[in-house]
C-alpha cells in the first residue's frame, strides 16, 4: 500500500491541457458537485491498452492511512463504489502496471475538491459485484423468467392488465400476417437520398415490431404461431449481410435498428432456437454489436470526444440491450456492458447540466432520453442498478416542460423533426416516465396535455419511425406508479439551466387562452451537433400560437435548408453584424467556440429579467465586436423590453431579425404580425446610433425550393440600424390575443447623458426598462 500512495520513481505521464472538444479533468477546486461520490474523469494517454490507477485522500500528501485506491482502471473515468464524507479531498491518477501491481508512471497534477453534506447517494457497484443480482436465465430484456410468469397470470386474468388488449390488437395482429420483410436494397448508385432513407429506417423499425412484439406476446400467451411467427422474422434478419446495407458504416440508423431485433429475438426466443439456429442469430447480433462497439470505444472516442449525438445515444439504443441479451455468451460483451454502464453512471450526458438541461434542444432530448430511459429500466430490471437516482435525471423533465410547451411548434431551438407539428407523443411518454420516476405530477400533465392535442399523430414517421407507443404504453404500466397529473403553479414561472444557457418563462401553461413561452439560449457548447448559431436569440409563443419562430424546416440533416438556413444565425429571431452571424457551419471545433453564456436570469416579482452575452458568437465572423449583450425583461407577466448592446472596434452595421409564420403590417420603426389566434406589435423605441429602415421578405434564400415544396413558408422582418461602433437599440415587443389586443405607451427621460425609457399601459404604473 505504501509504495503504491507514494511518488513513483518511474515513466512520465502525458497529461495534455483539455481542447473544447474533450472531455475534462473533473472535479477540480470550485467545481459544483451534485452527487456523492463525484464523477472522475481525466484524459487518456495514448496508449488506448493503458489501464489507470486513481488515488483519492483526505490528506494532501495522499498519506496511507488517509487514502482510498483504484487500481487496474480500464477506462479514463470512474464512479467510486461508496460514498465520500463531507469535506476536502485530493486525486490523481496514474498509468497502471498490472504485472507489477503498482503505478508504471508518475501521478498527475493533485486535484482538490470540497464535498458537500446531504448530496444523493449514487455509487456504482464494481465491476466484479455489479450483476451479482442479475438472473441469466432468458428473457432478460425487461421481464426475466419469474417477472413473465407473474405477468402471463395477470394478463390470463385481465386482458386490460397494463392496457396488454391495446397493445395486442394494434402491435401484435398488423405482424401475424405480414410478409417478412426482405434485407434493405442499397441507395440508388450508393447514395444517400432522404426519402429513402427515411422508408428505410421506418422499415428496420418494423423489424423489432414484428420480432419483439410477436416474441413477448406469444410468451405471454403461451402461443406457438406466434413464436413461430417471431423465429421466421429473425432467422431472416440474421441472414442479412452484417457488412452489406445494414451496417453501420452504411447507415448507423438502420443498423441500430437491426442489431436491436436481433437482440430481442435472441433473448426471448433462446428456447425456441436449435443449437444451429442459435449459433446463427447470436453471431449475427455479436458481429453487428462489436461493429458498434468498437466505433463507439475505437473509433469515436466518446471517452475522449462525447460530442458525437449518434455515438452516445447508440450506448443505450444498441450496446444496453444487445449486451444484457448476450452477457457470458460472449466474453466480448461483458467489456461492452461495463464499457456501458460505466459511460452512462460517469460521462453521460455530456449534453447534459446539473439542472437536467440538454444542449441540443428539446426534440433531441427525447430522441436521447427515449434510449436512455429504456436502457435504465433494462438495466434496473436485470441487475438492479437504478441509473435514475442520479440527479440529473430526476430533474431533466423540467427541460422540455419549460422549453417546449405541449401547445408550442415551432418557438424553441435546435434540430426538429416535427416540420411545424405540436411537440412529438414521444416527448410526452418520456416526461411519464419521469413522473414515475420521480413522482412530480407537472410531467404527468405534460403527458396527458400532449395525449390530449395531438391525437392521430401515432402513425408519423417522428413517432412511429423511431418507437411503438403501445409497447412503451405497456412496459410503463408495468414498471412504474401512475401519477395524477398537475400543471405547474402559477408562480412557477422560469427555469434557468445554467450549464446550457438556455432561459426559458412559461407563464400560465395551465390556461390555453393565457399562456406564454419565451425561450432565449445563450450556450457554451455554440453550435455543434444539433445546435445552431443562436446565440442570444429568443422564440415567443402566446396564447396558442406561435408568433416569434424558429424558422425554416428541418427536411434532412445536412440538406440545403439545414446547413444554409436553419443552422444559420439569419434564421433566428438574433442580429447580423455586417450581415453575418455566427459560425454555424461542420468544423466542430469551430462550432464549439461560438459559444455565449447566460448570465443572469432571475424572475424580479413584476419582471422577469434574462440577460445574455453571445460575444464570443459573433467574434467568430466579425472579429472586430468587443461585446455583444442581450437583456429581455418581461414585465407585468405582459409584455416584453429588448436591449442589445453591440460594440466594436470599428463601424458596424447590425440587422436585427424577427421571425414569423406570416408577412408584417410595417410602420417607420413599428411592425404588427397578426395570426390565426393571436399577434404581436413591435416598436424600436430608441437606438443610440440612428433608427432602423424596416423591410420584411418572405421565403428561404439560398434553400433548394424542392426541399420545402408543399410546407409552410415564413417571413423575416430586418430592422437594419446604420453603422457604428456602439450600438444601443431599445426594442418593445407586445404579444395579444385578437379578441383582446393590447397597447403599450412608452417615454423617454433623455437628460443628454443617460437615457430612462418607462412603459406603462391602462393597468399598470409605469416600469423603467432601462
Amino acid at each position: 500500500m505504501a509504495t503504491m500512495t507514494a511518488e513513483p520513481q518511474t515513466a512520465y505521464l502525458d497529461e495534455p491541457a483539455a481542447g473544447r472538444l474533450n472531455i475534462r479533468y473533473a472535479p477540480e477546486e470550485g467545481a459544483e458537485i451534485a452527487e456523492n461520490p463525484p464523477r472522475f474523469t481525466w484524459l487518456p494517454v495514448v496508449d488506448e491498452a493503458a489501464r489507470y490507477v486513481l488515488r483519492l485522500s483526505t490528506d494532501a500528501e495522499y498519506a496511507d492511512g488517509q487514502t482510498q485506491l483504484f487500481t487496474d482502471l480500464p477506462l479514463n473515468f470512474l464512479t467510486p463504489d461508496a460514498p465520500l464524507a463531507p469535506g476536502r479531498w485530493h486525486w490523481s491518477y496514474a498509468v497502471w502496471d498490472e504485472g507489477a501491481e503498482r503505478p508504471a508512471t508518475r501521478w498527475s497534477t493533485s486535484r482538490v475538491f470540497d464535498m458537500p453534506e446531504g448530496l444523493p447517494e449514487t455509487p456504482l457497484p464494481s465491476r466484479a459485484e455489479r450483476y451479482a443480482k442479475a438472473d441469466m436465465a432468458h428473457p432478460r430484456l425487461w421481464l426475466g423468467p419469474k417477472e413473465l410468469k407473474a405477468f402471463r397470470k395477470d394478463v390470463a386474468a385481465d386482458p386490460e392488465h397494463c392496457n396488454w388488449q391495446n397493445f395486442f390488437d394494434k402491435s401484435v395482429a398488423p405482424w401475424l400476417d405480414r410478409e417478412i420483410m426482405a434485407e434493405p436494397a442499397p441507395y440508388p448508385n450508393n447514395t444517400r437520398t432522404a426519402p429513402i432513407w427515411r422508408q428505410t429506417y421506418i422499415d428496420c423499425q418494423e423489424l423489432i415490431y414484428a420480432i419483439r412484439h410477436l416474441a413477448v406476446a406469444g410468451k405471454v400467451l403461451e402461443d406457438e404461431a406466434m413464436l413461430a411467427r417471431s423465429k421466421g422474422w429473425l432467422l431472416s434478419a440474421a441472414d442479412w449481410d452484417p457488412a452489406g446495407t445494414t451496417s453501420r458504416g452504411y447507415t448507423d440508423e438502420w443498423a441500430f435498428r437491426v442489431a436491436v431485433a436481433l437482440a430481442w429475438g435472441y433473448d426471448w426466443l433462446r428456447d425456441r432456437l436449435d443449437e444451429d439456429e442459435e449459433a446463427r442469430v447470436r453471431q449475427a447480433l455479436l458481429v453487428r454489436t462489436r461493429e458498434v462497439a468498437d466505433h463507439v470505444i475505437r473509433h469515436a472516442h466518446i471517452h475522449l470526444f462525447p460530442y458525437d449525438s449518434h455515438a452516445v445515444r447508440s450506448v443505450s439504443a444498441v450496446l444496453v440491450p444487445a449486451c444484457i441479451a448476450l452477457l457470458d455468451e460472449e466474453p466480448e460483451a461483458r467489456e461492452w456492458l461495463d464499457y456501458s454502464i460505466e459511460f452512462l453512471w460517469t460521462v453521460y450526458s455530456p449534453w447534459g447540466d446539473t439542472d437536467g438541461g440538454w444542449a441540443e434542444g428539446p426534440h433531441y432530448w427525447m430522441t436521447g432520453m427515449a434510449y436512455l430511459t429504456e436502457a435504465a429500466s433494462l438495466l434496473k430490471s436485470f441487475t438492479g442498478l437504478n441509473l435514475y437516482e442520479r440527479p440529473f435525471f430526476q430533474k431533466t423533465g423540467d427541460f422540455p416542460l419549460y422549453t417546449k410547451a405541449p401547445d408550442t411548434r415551432r418557438a424553441t431551438f435546435g434540430d426538429d423533426s416535427t416540420m411545424g407539428d405540436l411537440p412529438c407523443l414521444k416527448i410526452g411518454y418520456n416526461l411519464r416516465q419521469y413522473a414515475g420516476v420521480t413522482g412530480n405530477p407537472a410531467y404527468q400533465w405534460y403527458f396527458d396535455e400532449i395525449c390530449r392535442n395531438d391525437p392521430g399523430t401515432e402513425g408519423a414517421f417522428y413517432n412511429y419511425g423511431w418507437w411503438d407507443l403501445n409497447f412503451d404504453d405497456l412496459m410503463y404500466r408495468h414498471d412504474w406508479p401512475q401519477v395524477e397529473g398537475a400543471a405547474p403553479g402559477p408562480n412557477d414561472r422560469l427555469r434557468w439551466f445554467k450549464g446550457i444557457g438556455w432561459a426559458a418563462i412559461q407563464s400560465r401553461m395551465d390556461d390555453p387562452d393565457r399562456h406564454l413561452q419565451f425561450v432565449m439560449k445563450a450556450s457554451p457548447f455554440g453550435s455543434i451537433s444539433h445546435s445552431h448559431g443562436d446565440q442570444n436569440a429568443f422564440c415567443l409563443s402566446a396564447y396558442g400560437e406561435d408568433l416569434a419562430i424558429q424558422s425554416g424546416h428541418y427536411v434532412a440533416f445536412n440538406s440545403t435548408m439545414h446547413q444554409g438556413w436553419r443552422r444559420q444565425t439569419r434564421s433566428k429571431n438574433a442580429i447580423l453584424i455586417n450581415g453575418k452571424g455566427q459560425y454555424a457551419d461542420k468544423d466542430k471545433a469551430r462550432a464549439m467556440a461560438a459559444t455565449g453564456r447566460i448570465i443572469t436570469a432571475e424572475d424580479r416579482g413584476e419582471e422577469i429579467y434574462i440577460h445574455g452575452d453571445a460575444t464570443a458568437a459573433y467574434r467568430s465572423l466579425s472579429p472586430e465586436v468587443t461585446s455583444v449583450s442581450r437583456e429581455v425583461h418581461f414585465v407585468h407577466d405582459s409584455y416584453f423590453v429588448i436591449i442589445d448592446s453591440i460594440d466594436a472596434e470599428t463601424p458596424v452595421s447590425i440587422d436585427w431579425l424577427l421571425h414569423a409564420n406570416g408577412a408584417y403590417d410595417l410602420g417607420q420603426a413599428s411592425f404588427r404580425y397578426t395570426g390565426k389566434k393571436a399577434g404581436f406589435y413591435g416598436q424600436v423605441v430608441w437606438s443610440e446610433a440612428g433608427m432602423p429602415q424596416l423591410s420584411q421578405e418572405t421565403g428561404f434564400p439560398g434553400v433548394d425550393p424542392k426541399e420545402y415544396e408543399g410546407l409552410p413558408v415564413s417571413t423575416c422582418l430586418t430592422a437594419r440600424f446604420p453603422e457604428a461602433t456602439r450600438h444601443r437599440i431599445a426594442t418593445l415587443l407586445v404579444p395579444y390575443r385578437l379578441d383582446a389586443p393590447r397597447r403599450i405607451f412608452h417615454f423617454l427621460d433623455d437628460q443628454g447623458y443617460d437615457c430612462d425609457l418607462y412603459f406603462t399601459d391602462a393597468r399598470s404604473a409605469p416600469s423603467s426598462a432601462w
